[in-house]
């Protein structure tokens, strides 16, 4: 066999596997080490890989890092009365914000790798399995062989609005410092780092400082009003931050009733230094800063199905428009309130009806852009 073709097969094992050791091309290949090493220099000479790390040209990935979970859905099938027992519905699906982006943007055709904590354990497996089959790179996740996998355990109305969420979800503790560390080839193999805030505070400010240090683009999605003590106060270093009306005003510490309010927080956020930040407000839209501006979009009228996993599409539908090469929060937030009401649509935590092309169509000529009142609604 030719070095040619040797080369050649190298480089579909790096395709399939782009985390493969040297050791085990030499082993796959009956080659030696110093062999392996010659031809990835040639290909890396050739540009059909980029640098040590094996990172092939077409298929950087946006790195998502936080929580995948075993989501338990109850839906009271009647008015809800505290106090005593409600009829309900209940169903399991797999959820978690890093994940449910993961997979809203696995299937909108962007390569996406996932790095979480799962228990070694059933629903640990079946989440991976789960990941894998929705075309999401699991591989560098932690298993923990002595913590259960995560869970969180939504109370819905009748009407699918939320009521009620627990979370256990202490495992994602351990996504410290030194995991990281023992992860950075892959993560400086991304073209875009999606974090949620289930991640430690420490763990945040390290992917800030290699933000800083021109790592891939950083974009932090919040989860919840008492896990933004995890947000560092210095942002240096962050592309972007997605947010909710509640969430902001726990960082500022503050009420923020109207638009100017919105507005004062944005800059104060971004006075930390956050580039740009998007606040969503539920059926009352979302803002985003443009400048020193905040620009407001309306949501799309739907009749709501259930809201588990709105949010985490819009995410995905923003970070898609960044991972592209846009730079137009407007378009990418338009984006993001399709996909939102997509998911709000349906039963599922991620739409079934999600494809490739579905936010091509969606561009600065779509004839049903919303209008950018004066004053946008006060009330989420």
């Amino acid at each position: 066999m030719t070095d040619t073709s040797k080369k050649d097969q190298l480089h579909q094992l790096i395709r399939a596997n782009p985390f493969i050791s040297q050791q085990e091309l030499a082993d796959e290949l009956r080659l030696s080490r110093s062999a392996v090493a010659g031809h990835i220099a040639g290909l890396i000479r050739e540009r059909r890989l980029l640098g040590r790390a094996y990172v092939l040209p077409d298929k950087r990935p946006v790195m998502c890092l936080g929580a995948a979970n075993l989501d338990r859905k109850l839906r009271s099938l009647a008015p809800l009365r505290m106090g005593t027992s409600n009829p309900a519905g209940a169903e399991e699906v797999f959820g978690g914000v890093a994940r449910n982006i993961a997979e809203n943007l696995a299937r909108l055709g962007v390569p996406a790798a996932l790095l979480t904590a799962l228990g070694d354990d059933a629903a640990g497996a079946a989440l991976q399995e789960h990941a894998e089959r929705a075309g999401i790179d699991t591989r560098g996740s932690l298993k923990l062989a002595d913590a259960a996998t995560g869970t969180y355990t939504a109370v819905l109305d009748e009407h699918g609005e939320m009521i009620l969420a627990l979370a256990d979800m202490a495992l994602y503790d351990r996504i410290g410092v030194d995991f990281l560390a023992s992860r950075q080839p892959q993560r400086a193999a991304a073209a875009l780092t999606v974090a949620d805030l289930n991640l430690p505070l420490d763990s945040v400010a390290v992917l800030l400082a290699d933000a800083r240090a021109e790592a891939p683009p950083l974009i932090v999605v919040a989860v919840s009003q008492p896990k933004m003590a995890r947000l560092p106060a210095d942002l240096r270093g962050l592309r972007l931050l997605i947010l909710n009306r509640g969430e902001l005003e726990t960082r500022v510490g503050r009420a923020l009733p109207g638009q100017a309010d919105l507005a004062a927080a944005c800059a104060e956020v971004r006075a930390q230094g956050a580039q740009d930040v998007i606040v969503t407000c539920g059926g009352a839209g979302v803002f985003h800063t443009h400048g020193e501006a905040l620009v407001w979009l309306a949501a799309h009228q739907v009749e709501v199905v259930d809201v588990t996993g709105a949010g985490d599409a819009f995410a995905a539908a923003v970070c898609w428009s960044l991972y592209q090469g846009g730079a137009d929060l407007t378009l990418a937030c338009r984006r993001g309130l399709k996909l939102a009401a997509m998911t709000l649509a349906s039963s599922d935590t991620v739409s079934p009806l999600l494809a490739a092309d579905l936010l091509d169509t969606i561009d600065e000529s779509d004839p049903d852009a919303p209008q950018f009142p004066p004053q946008a609604p006060s009330k989420d």
